[in-house]
């Protein structure tokens, strides 16, 4: 009898250290012999780090936020897999990370979002976050989660940067003010992307009034091949600056080599083009992937919907290019970013910019999904990524020419 007793006592107790454990959601049940706590993460990336662009911004914020979480004896082993591709092989590549006992899974495109979602049942106690997506947080699975930051911030400011340099060309006659054009080499034409060529144009705009922007899509997130045609299309049609929302660094080389300017995205890429790439915009992630980790050690909830810009140090620029910025150019664009983190200006202020010749109502500036929100529209401008983290502008603003769509 005493037997089982003992037994059943130590049933109990095994059960209650285990609800205790799930009740703090502590997964992190091991320290090292430091006494430091040990959690394993899986990053899936739709490239790898020689993009110099996307992926490769996503693997520096996961190097800054474990020495930022090693300090706080926090030590992160990271499981990263890289060029996981928008198909089957990524539930595959998520099913792999959950069986390494990675204890969070972080998706870093677009199109790995459904495949998550289809393995995250089979995993309760794993979290898993979708980047730059919008459907994990309406998802009744509490393991689910979205994550994206206000990069039409930086998109903005970036754009400053750019209609600085059209001055600068103008005021010196190389270019007449109607010969102030910026190709835009954009991915696809989603919210995501249209969001940030709107915000970029309209920071170019405000100070350079005669800028108009073309657009072209290439259908791909990080073809490096598609990216440098399309810039050096969108030169050949008289653009003097491109940008992108595209993965790699060719859109700044070719730039270069067809001597027209740059702004780029996601990395410095002034390395790569130092006569031509003035300066580029980023998502810090490292701020991201370490309150995510913080929070889950210490067994608070994982926001559903992350989102943070300037002010939190979220959304950044990269060193200006003093060597070929305008004059005047830094002061414009520290007056920006002091401007949008305090909330004193608004990017997309609807006194500023026309759709179809008349100021924009709200139903021609939702997509379709983020049309079940409530208005984002508020004392004037249209607030983006505050109804959800992902981008929801999917307006045609006036001196924007999209010469394709791809969607």
């Amino acid at each position: 009898m005493k037997r089982v007793v003992c037994v059943c006592l130590a049933v109990v107790c095994l059960a209650f250290a285990f609800s205790c454990s799930k009740k703090s959601g502590k997964a992190v049940d091991q320290t090292d012999k430091s006494g430091k706590v040990e959690v394993k993460v899986g990053l899936l990336c739709i490239g790898d780090e020689n993009d110099q662009g996307y992926s490769y911004n996503f693997v520096q914020g996961r190097k800054e936020a474990t020495e930022r979480l090693k300090k706080e004896g926090i030590n992160v082993s990271w499981v990263t897999k890289y060029n996981i591709k928008e198909d089957s092989s990524c539930a595959d590549a998520n099913i792999e990370a959950a069986e390494e006992g990675c204890k969070i899974i972080i998706n870093n495109s677009y199109g790995h979002e459904d495949y998550m979602l289809e393995v995250a049942p089979k995993y309760p106690d794993v979290q898993f976050v979708s980047c730059t997506n919008q459907k994990s947080h309406i998802s009744p699975m509490r393991n689910v989660h979205n994550a994206f930051a206000s990069i039409y911030e930086g998109r903005y400011v970036a754009g400053v940067v750019a209609g600085m340099k059209l001055n600068e060309m103008i005021e010196k006659g190389v270019i007449r003010p109607n010969q102030a054009v910026i190709g835009y080499v954009g991915a696809y034409s989603f919210a995501e992307v249209i969001s940030g060529f709107s915000a970029y144009y309209l920071g170019a705009r405000s100070v350079c009034p005669s800028v108009t922007m073309k657009v072209t899509f290439v259908g791909s997130w990080g073809d490096a091949t598609a990216e440098a045609d399309a810039a050096a299309s969108l030169a050949d049609k008289g653009a003097v600056m491109i940008s992108q929302h595209s993965d790699n660094t060719t859109p700044a080389t070719t730039a270069q080599r067809k001597n027209v300017f740059h702004t780029g995205y996601n990395a410095d890429m002034t390395k790569v083009a130092p006569s031509a790439s003035l300066i580029s915009t980023r998502i810090d992630w490292s701020v991201y992937f370490y309150e995510i980790i913080k929070a889950f050690v210490e067994g608070r909830e994982i926001p559903k919907d992350w989102c943070k810009g300037m002010k939190d140090g979220a959304v950044v620029m990269t060193a200006l290019n003093k060597s070929i910025a305008a004059p005047g150019t830094e002061a414009a664009m520290n007056k920006a970013i002091s401007d949008i983190s305090s909330g004193k200006l608004q990017v997309f202020d609807l006194s500023k910019f026309t759709i179809g010749g008349t100021i924009p109502e709200n139903k021609i500036m939702y997509d379709s999904f983020a049309a079940v929100k409530k208005d984002a529209i508020v004392d004037g401008a249209f607030r983006e990524s505050y109804t959800q983290s992902a981008p929801y502008f999917v307006g045609k603003i006036d001196g924007i020419e999209w010469l394709n769509e791809v969607y």
